[in-house]
């Protein structure tokens, strides 16, 4: 994972976006896999099962190796001092409690100090953390703090809505409820006006 700037204008030092992925031993994940099955009473090699443990090994090594992020800035010369904001980024996670997807949208804001940064990267920034074990607090956090530390904007807001599968699969069994987490920095946390701006441009009742 690397971070670079346009060498226009001084940018902050490069930081890493997030720990080295672990490495993944998906014969030994496909051995797991297969002692699951058994666990749970089924021939794990039979005819429709024998191939099930390299699927899944490789579909959770997919789901958990974030891709390369290169998070560019530039230099804010025309000295745009008003919200940016990315709404309804689409992103899926696994819970780190049950292994379970969880998917939704998330909103992404920030207000621009010295340098600004490609929007495509605002969505790739929440693709990084997601592919990973999470809970959705952490990640929405994770965001936030991130573009805090890179950007050093005037503010920083980020709110995700999401569906977690292990609620609606198992235990209460409630479909379609949705949990809301944000994280808010600078101006965003603490000047009510921005922040009532931010949530109403992305739709999302405070």
């Amino acid at each position: 994972m690397t971070i670079t700037a346009t060498p226009t204008a001084p940018a902050p030092a490069p930081t890493q976006l997030a720990p080295a992925a672990a490495r993944i031993d998906r014969l030994g994940a496909s051995r797991a896999v297969a002692d699951l099955l058994t666990a749970l009473g089924r021939d794990a090699a039979g005819p429709h099962l024998a191939d099930t443990p390299r699927r899944v090994a490789d579909a959770l090594a997919e789901l958990l190796t974030p891709r390369e992020l290169t998070l560019t800035t530039f230099p804010n010369d025309e000295g745009y001092d008003e919200l940016v904001l990315v709404r309804d980024i689409p992103f899926h996670s696994l819970c780190e409690h049950h292994l379970l997807p969880f998917h939704g949208v998330g909103h992404i804001a920030y207000l621009p100090g010295e340098r600004i940064v490609g929007l495509s990267k605002l969505a790739r920034v929440l693709e990084h953390f997601a592919r990973d074990l999470q809970v959705q607090e952490r990640l929405t956090q994770q965001v936030a703090d991130l573009l805090q530390a890179e950007l050093a904007p005037r503010g920083v807001a980020v709110v995700l809505e999401a569906e977690h599968l292990c609620m609606a699969l198992r235990g209460v069994r409630v479909s379609g409820a949705r949990t809301v987490t944000s994280a808010l920095h600078g101006l965003l946390r603490e000047d009510v006006r921005t922040r009532e701006e931010f949530f109403a441009l992305a739709g999302v009742r405070p």
